[in-house]
């Protein structure tokens, strides 16, 4: 199989890793690859020790969903708080009214293959008086049915992805209680033919962007002509869709945005692309679109990364007619997702989004993904003000960067728009796998600095001597109550720290 005209090659370890003075050199672009490539100074063995500076640990709960990447929901009801932890086959569901007695109300386990716990936004809608949950549903990405990164090398896992029989889009449901919802209506995001099997289209990924209104936005593609995807080990080349659901029984696609060149026709935009037939790249969204503020709230901007393309603020002054206000390339990061998530809870206090990718490869076999500081407050001109500095482990660590920890080591996601209460202006916090939970300052985003962290050990009491590829993917802000929740293979954590503010430990506040 011949490579892509933009294809990195493999790098030789003599080209990258840790030089005299202990500072790491990642590659200046690297191919998609699976698996470990230890480098000089790479521990050898899992590393049973915990790093803490400026925070603490509050709570641990050994048992988990699933070791790894997982979804959380926080609910207010009757005024209790509850959190919704899942990922695909398996959903718990806790009491966290006292955080520091957290009680498993249900844990449930779906045994038929082709149903789930699909990724979850859950919000009260005031007109209908009731709590809606939206999932979403998309195609495998890996397993029996994925593609298992051999898009580029065997058609058949091509064919089981186009065949594939599962449901492609949302699901819409009352929540009736925190352990009960019944089904209000599915849509599939085939903007054809929605009611087709096997559908066409990637079906929806991640969380939906919904606020409790008359919009859901939504990651997808729509159809079988989005799949100008570099990445290997995923067909679809997602769009943003923004779905009226004002009856939820009733959910209507009401407009798609997306990128030139993302569709199979856009020769012209594509070959243009600076990831063009690069076979490593993510290109398209990652995440729906995130706001502002809700549009019925007089919102009017949306905000997407879309993984290799590109920064967007979209003009949703009319939804049905979604128009690109500003953009601004990130800079270029081959390999990993070069455009992940954005965090826009600062957009309306500041003016400030922050936006990044996270690594695929282990080792530090690929860039390193910075945090970006971007400036919205000119919707035509966003800008990059700043990026967040680099974790560095404590100076009694065996390493002298996260790298040499093993797995992966970058940002994650730091925000869904959902964690309770408003965010500190000031103040981000941020999963980094190997690095675990960091809380950074951004008063100044040129300047921005660490205030605090804390870094789980890489072994648990179900996996003993096995290291974690990624230690902790996943977390929650409960900004109200100054309270960090960490997901980390070796537990639950609940946190807190000075940087946040006196932690609350007491009910939830109407």
């Amino acid at each position: 199989m011949p490579r892509g005209t933009n294809e990195p090659e493999h790098v030789d370890e003599s080209n990258y890793g840790i030089d005299s003075m202990g500072v790491f050199h990642h590659p200046a672009a690297a191919p998609y690859f699976v698996g470990e490539r230890p480098v000089k100074g790479s521990l050898t063995y899992p590393e049973d020790r915990e790093y803490i500076h400026n925070m603490t640990v509050e709570g641990r709960w050994p048992k988990l969903v699933i070791p790894g990447v997982s979804f959380q929901n926080i609910v207010d009801m009757d005024g209790r708080r509850y959190m919704f932890h899942y990922y695909r086959n398996r959903v718990n569901v806790y009491d966290i009214t006292d955080p520091k007695n957290l009680t498993i109300l249900t844990e449930k386990t779906f045994e038929d293959p082709g149903s789930f716990f699909g990724a979850t936004s859950i919000a009260f809608n005031k007109s209908l008086g009731k709590w809606i949950m939206i999932q979403s549903f998309e195609v495998p990405r890996g397993g029996p049915n994925g593609l298992n990164g051999a898009k580029y090398t065997d058609p058949s896992s091509v064919n089981k992805i186009l065949t594939f029989k599962g449901f492609r889009g949302i699901k819409i449901f009352e929540l009736t209680s925190p352990t009960e919802w019944k089904l209000l209506s599915q849509v599939g995001t085939d903007a054809l033919n929605p009611g087709a099997r096997p559908q066409a289209g990637s079906g929806a990924l991640d969380s939906p962007t919904y606020y409790g209104g008359k919009y859901a936005m939504i990651a997808a593609a729509p159809d079988n002509t989005f799949v100008r995807q570099e990445y290997p080990n995923y067909l679809y080349s997602p769009a943003q869709m923004v779905f009226d659901v004002e009856d939820p029984a009733n959910p209507r696609l009401i407009s798609t945005w997306w990128v030139p060149g993302q569709r199979l026709g856009e020769e012209y935009s594509y070959k243009a692309w600076r990831q063009h037939d690069n076979r490593t790249s993510w290109t398209g969204a990652r995440m729906p679109m995130v706001l502002d503020k809700p549009l019925e709230q007089g919102g009017r901007y949306g905000y997407t990364a879309m993984g290799g393309l590109g920064f967007h603020v979209l003009d949703l002054a009319d939804p049905k007619n979604i128009k690109v206000a500003g953009s601004v390339d990130l800079p270029l990061s081959v390999g990993g997702v070069e455009g992940d998530s954005v965090d826009a809870s600062r957009a309306a206090s500041r003016g400030l989004v922050l936006v990044n990718g996270y690594p695929m490869n282990e080792d530090g076999y690929e860039p390193y993904k910075d945090v970006y500081i971007i400036d919205v407050k000119d919707p035509a001109k966003p800008t990059i003000v700043g990026t967040l500095p680099r974790p560095v482990p404590p100076k009694d660590a065996p390493y002298s960067d996260f790298v040499l920890r093993r797995g992966k080591f970058g940002p994650k996601r730091s925000s869904y728009y959902w964690h309770p209460g408003e965010a500190d202006p000031n103040v981000v916090v941020f999963p980094f796998n190997t690095a675990g939970i960091q809380i950074f300052d951004i008063a100044d985003p040129a300047k921005a600095s660490i205030k605090a962290y804390f870094v789980p050990r890489m072994t648990d009491e179900e996996k003993g001597t096995k290291y974690s590829k990624n230690p902790l993917e996943c977390m929650v802000v409960e900004w109200d109550r100054k309270l960090v929740w960490g997901f980390a293979n070796s537990g639950i954590y609940l946190l807190s720290s000075p940087a946040l503010g006196k932690p609350n430990f007491g009910p939830v506040k109407s």
